[in-house]
């Protein structure tokens, strides 16, 4: 990989660059955050557990032979904490971090972050505010009073402020016009009417307009403290460094956060389809149920289940009978996501209008038959190995070392989950993946919401006849989970 084309990424996430030589720095982080592997398998990693001299918590896994840190840390509460009619907060809050701090305006602010060459970039959930942060280690004494100043004194000056309310604004109409991300934002109010979960995530036009400077400072400081921090540190950097570094930084955030209340909750009961019309060449289709959470005994075996139904690329069920078989959707998928107050199975499809009906027969046809008969022999072998040999692949770089463990951290695991998943996976039985798909799958309440023209009856697709694969034929996934 050339520095031109290193460059060029790192373009697309909005850096520029004003000289040569802060190209050259900046791409040196980006060339050693893809370059590092680890040395061996996942579980050859060593992964401490450190408390800095003011008692912050962190997981760190040292790495010295390149010159860099990369640092993620996390504030859980997210965007289920924006107060009512100010949907949008946590986010509108990610994109202003960089803009200005201390005695620094945003221009000021970002010229410097280009002089030291670090990234820095943030992001909410409904359950965190994320923060990443990568430094070169020649640059660390510099870089690190700059994320303190994010962190304890960001600016939200009032023309900041208004520039990145336009532009989040505009997102958002652009956002109305995608038919995937409309049909996700109206499955979740659907599925979580009333709770946290089911408001907007990136707010509306109208509680956007009404956010104000105050409002990014009251979250910040109701949401950014010790008691809900969470921090992995992974590459170029010791114990000792890092608990001074824990202390510098967040040490003089609050101890306690003050978090409203989100009670845990399940998908509503008794199912629900829904149209939302929109004048899009194809139409999108979202259906979820709720599922299992992350530390249920089950979990792991619903994961393997969802890998053979709809997570598994080429090699998923519902992908051989929908577009394999059938030639009624390019893509068709599902997932299991565990929050932290609910947990989803989910998934979705995108096909011409005229055969949503018979797309979504099928992907009905296929959870009853899965929750029914479970999977085969073969398709249980075959996940179980993909998902037991592909870990190692969730810890190659700094970046997503750090990210990996950042959210076993959030969930409550230890550090010797790493070591312990594959043994957990490899314990499943066939008997175990029929008696969770049964579990996760025999529920009448699906949910499922279609996002496009509304269907003409005398267009409807008739059924084409299923394709059987030759002999022999076997479908791979690309996908690295």
């Amino acid at each position: 990989m050339t520095i031109r084309h290193l460059c060029r990424k790192l373009a697309r996430f909005g850096t520029t660059f004003r000289s040569p030589s802060a190209a050259i720095a900046m791409t040196a982080v980006a060339l050693a955050g893809i370059t590092l592997a680890t040395t061996g398998p996942a579980n050859a990693m060593k992964i401490q557990t450190i408390k800095s001299p003011g008692g912050i918590e962190a997981w760190l896994v040292e790495e010295h032979s390149v010159p860099l840190m990369a640092l993620r840390y996390s504030f859980s509460g997210g965007n289920s904490q924006d107060p009512a009619g100010k949907e949008g907060v946590a986010n509108f809050l990610t994109a202003m971090m960089d803009e200005g701090a201390g005695e620094m305006n945003a221009a000021a602010y970002q010229e410097k972050m280009e002089e030291l060459s670090f990234r820095m970039s943030y992001d909410d959930t409904r359950d965190a505010f994320y923060g990443s942060f990568e430094t070169l280690t020649s640059n660390r004494a510099d870089t690190i009073p700059m994320l303190k100043l994010a962190i304890n004194q960001p600016r939200f000056d009032t023309d900041a402020v208004d520039r990145i309310r336009a532009q989040l604004q505009a997102n958002l109409a652009y956002a109305a016009r995608d038919p995937e991300k409309t049909a996700f934002k109206d499955w979740f109010a659907t599925a979580f009417a009333g709770h946290q979960y089911g408001r907007p995530a990136a707010g509306s036009e109208q509680s956007l307009a009404a956010i104000t400077r105050d409002d990014l400072e009251a979250y910040r400081k109701a949401n950014f403290a010790r008691s809900n921090l969470k921090v992995v540190a992974v590459g170029d950097i010791t114990a000792e460094e890092l608990g001074k570094l824990l202390d510098d930084v967040f040490g003089s955030l609050p101890e306690k956060a003050n978090l409203v209340d989100v009670p845990l909750v399940n998908p509503v009961k008794g199912g629900k389809e829904q149209l939302v019309e929109m004048a899009v060449p194809q139409a999108v289709v979202v259906f979820g149920l709720g599922a299992m959470p992350r530390k249920d005994p089950d979990f792991l075996a619903a994961f393997l289940v969802n890998q053979i139904l709809g997570g598994g690329g080429f090699a998923s069920t519902l992908m051989e009978e929908v577009r394999e078989k059938r030639g009624l959707a390019y893509s068709v998928y599902s997932f299991i996501q565990p929050f932290h107050h609910a947990s989803i199975f989910t998934g979705g499809v995108a096909t011409k209008a005229e055969a949503i009906d018979q797309s979504l027969d099928v992907i009905k046809t296929e959870l009853k038959r899965m929750a029914t008969e479970g999977p085969t022999q073969d398709q249980f072998d075959n996940a179980k190995k993909y998902l037991i040999g592909s870990y190692a692949l969730r810890f190659d770089t700094n970046a997503k070392i750090a990210s990996q463990l950042l959210a076993l951290f959030e969930d409550g695991f230890g550090p010797e989950y790493v070591d312990q998943r594959n043994a957990l996976l490899e314990a499943i039985t066939l008997e175990d993946a029929k008696r969770v798909a049964k579990r996760l799958l025999d529920n009448p309440d699906l949910i499922v919401t279609v996002v496009g023209p509304k269907p003409d009856p005398a267009k409807k697709v008739a059924q084409p006849p299923v394709q059987k694969q030759p002999d022999g034929a076997k479908a791979t996934s690309a996908a690295p989970l």
